[in-house]
């Protein structure tokens, strides 16, 4: 089964009014926005659909494919019950006034890495990333999370930029720019298979918080109004992640069947990295699982940075609590 293409008003509207606890022919049809191409960070949610665990809890969950309109935005918008949101899309949204909650972390570690080649012996430190080039994507999020590492280290972070998106990867394996960002578990992966010898400093070794990643989230009116169907949805949505990170390459198979990979090994490593590195379950923790701490050390981060903006992006002060931004008690029995 392949992710469906399209959905109608209809469906939408449907969704939030049909209850969880109806005649076992009827689903509630749910829908759930997908922040990117479908990969790994997904593969709980395909897991829960094709395993059935949606439909044992009533439901009929419509994964919508990216578009040109991010998640977060579909679903405040509301044109998505739920969304798959990266962490700095959802608190740029929660922080600029949508009235949305996250309600899961699909990662319980920061993926992403700042890497480089090995062979370019001017760099052994993030200080020495001062005066080099960075291929980048055009994010806020990218200046104060590379000038935090520099600083961190002693340097000054002062540095060329080149906007070139997914280029970047290519344009560091030739040697055309000195360093970039990637996500350990997918674009590591990769170059892996593809024999590229490169070297990396992770964020939180030189002062970037380590956070979760990966929010699914709602918005507050449909958690207040719907709190078993939010339950239902989560925790069926737990189901299918436990089951992968139980069930690790039988679960990269079921995605591939799911979608168009150019080359499935990329999956099968991929789930084989997230499961080594205790990015879906770490420890006794459930997978889902929000560390508010965590959480809002992070919103802090940003705060700080000047990366969060209000509505019209205004500057930002700091609210002192950001508990409100997620909500879990659908965990609860």
């Amino acid at each position: 089964m392949t992710i469906r293409q399209t959905f109608t008003a209809a469906t939408l509207g449907l969704a939030l009014a049909v209850p969880v606890a109806a005649q076992a022919e009827e689903l509630t049809e749910v829908s759930l926005a997908l922040d990117w191409t479908l990969n790994t960070n997904h593969v709980g949610l395909i897991v829960a659909r094709e395993k059935g665990f949606y439909e044992e809890a009533g439901l009929s969950v419509d994964i919508l494919p990216y578009s040109d309109s991010s998640s977060t935005a579909l679903l405040a918008a509301g044109a998505a019950d739920f969304a798959y949101m990266t962490s700095l899309g959802f608190m740029s949204a929660r922080a600029g006034g949508a009235d949305i909650v996250a309600l899961w972390a699909t990662m319980q570690h920061e993926a992403g890495r700042l890497v480089y080649n090995s062979n370019n012996e001017a760099i052994t430190r993030p200080a020495d990333l001062e005066g080099k080039t960075y291929a980048g994507f055009g994010s806020a999020w990218e200046e104060a999370l590379i000038s935090t590492m520099i600083e961190a280290d002693g340097g000054t972070a002062e540095y060329d930029t080149v906007t070139l998106g997914t280029g970047a990867y290519e344009a560091l394996a030739s040697g055309a720019v000195d360093f970039t960002l990637e996500v350990t578990t997918w674009e590591g992966v990769n170059s892996d298979l593809l024999g590229r010898e490169q070297s990396h400093f992770t964020y939180a070794d030189y002062g970037v918080p380590d956070q979760q990643t990966g929010y699914i989230g709602t918005r507050s009116e449909v958690l207040e109004a719907q709190p078993e169907l939010v339950r239902a949805v989560m925790q069926a949505t737990q189901q299918g992640y436990a089951w992968a990170a139980d069930h690790p390459q039988e679960a990269a198979e079921i995605l591939i069947g799911a979608g168009d990979f150019q080359n499935p090994e990329l999956v099968r490593g991929s789930m084989e990295v997230i499961v080594d590195g205790d990015y879906l379950r770490d420890g006794d923790t459930p997978v889902g699982q929000i560390d508010p701490d965590r959480f809002a050390t992070m919103a802090r981060f940003l705060f700080d940075s000047g990366v969060l903006k209000g509505p019209g992006g205004a500057a930002l002060e700091w609210p002192g609590d950001v508990s409100d931004w997620i909500s879990q008690d659908w965990m609860a029995e």
